[in-house]
């Protein structure tokens, strides 16, 4: 179980890979509900992953990924 409250450091990293996201599916001119059409996730999902105010499924990660055509590696750098 997660040490409550998180490192910092795990927030800042959440809030990162949001941003990461965020800019690649701006560069490919995508709104967050037709990323979350593609990836198969509903909006909440996306916008809540850009934000890095919850946690992240993994599963989740790599069907965006998948969605943008872009390694999770990309994402999560």
């Amino acid at each position: 179980m997660p040490s409550d409250p998180l490192p910092d450091w795990v927030l800042t990293r959440r809030r990162q890979i949001g941003d990461n996201v965020r800019a690649v599916r701006s560069a490919r001119g995508l709104t967050q509900e037709k990323l979350g059409e593609l990836a198969g996730v509903d909006r909440k999902t996306v916008n809540r992953l850009e934000q890095g105010t919850h946690a992240t499924n993994s599963d989740h990660l790599l069907l965006i990924a998948a969605a943008l055509n872009t390694p999770l590696s990309e994402l999560v750098k």
